[in-house]
């Protein structure tokens, strides 16, 4: 039985386990509707909260925040319910929509010291492998989502869209479909509609392949990750997440470029796009007191013979 099957993968994997309480992000589609059964399921309805976003967008909008209350209140969950309305030139409509929904959640789960879950399934993880792979020219791209970022948990990760279809039926549970998931209005849809199903006659598992390639460089990444925190573990008149400029000039171009994105991912407090490409011209200053833009509202800083990124 796949509810079975589901909940004894899910308890597997951790995602859903420890002392902190339960925020599920639930657009009331079969993925989130999948993830909020199986967190109730795993951890109590007690210990559970949903969080609904109603953006306002479609004319489908209310009933599908009304199908999320009664989801909920079968379930004996507690609902938040967000209502956001688009200002006039918010910009991309989507990038819009997930800043609000996360921005919503992390509030929420501050508040509650919750970890936020998404029913973010295998599918959405090829899907966004894709995308950022053609949008996005960085090591970032085809690492994909973690299962576990910080307090987002991704429980799903190992699940079809197909499974978390079969689930819901077998337990009953009725989900909303969105219909613009099937439109070629945005990018997203046109990776899943038409490049997937390209990619699967080349191979048919095409799929499975993207997915054991990401799988492997992430571990790759850890190997990575440690080299890149001994070069800015600080120490001999260093200051931890800083490098003496010389040693920095001296890497490999290809930790330099691992250094610097780091460097400027943690002074912007988040990922900075396109900032490790700035690695040679980073490692030709020569200038105490030199700046380099590194983009995203970054800097590189050389003062003193030490390296540094900043907010700018």
């Amino acid at each position: 039985m796949i509810s079975a099957e589901l909940l004894e993968r899910v308890e597997a994997g951790g995602q859903l386990a420890g002392p902190r309480p339960l925020l599920v992000m639930l657009s009331g589609g079969r993925d989130s509707v999948c993830a909020l059964d199986l967190a109730a399921r795993v951890r109590g309805s007690g210990s559970v909260q949903a969080l609904h976003v109603n953006y306002g967008l479609r004319e489908e909008a209310d009933e599908d925040e009304r199908h999320c209350a009664r989801l909920c209140e079968r379930l004996e969950v507690e609902l938040e319910i967000e209502q956001a309305r688009r200002a006039e030139g918010a910009g991309n409509l989507q990038a819009w929509a997930r800043k609000v929904r996360y921005a919503a959640a992390a509030r929420l789960a501050d508040a509650m010291g919750a970890t936020i879950v998404t029913g973010h399934t295998a599918d959405d993880q090829v899907e966004t492998i894709l995308y950022r792979l053609a949008s996005s020219p960085s090591r970032r791209a085809l690492l994909g989502m973690r299962s576990r970022d910080g307090c987002l948990a991704r429980p799903l990760l190992e699940t079809t869209r197909g499974e978390t279809t079969a689930y819901c039926e077998e337990r009953g549970l009725a989900w909303r479909d969105d219909a613009s998931n099937k439109g070629a209005d945005y990018k997203r849809n046109l990776v899943r509609r038409e490049l997937i199903p390209e990619l699967e006659k080349i191979h048919p598992a095409a799929r499975e392949n993207v997915l054991r390639t990401a799988a492997l460089l992430r571990e790759e990444a850890e190997l990575l990750d440690s080299l890149v925190d001994a070069e800015l573990a600080g120490g001999e008149g260093v200051a931890p997440g800083t490098i003496r400029h010389a040693r920095f000039a001296a890497l490999h171009p290809a930790l330099r470029r691992l250094v610097l994105q780091r460097l400027a991912d943690e002074a912007g407090g988040r990922p900075v796009a396109g900032a490790a490409r700035f690695g040679e011209q980073v490692a030709g200053l020569s200038r105490g007191g030199s700046v380099l833009d590194l983009g995203g509202g970054v800097r590189a800083v050389l003062e003193g013979g030490i390296l540094r990124a900043e907010s700018s």
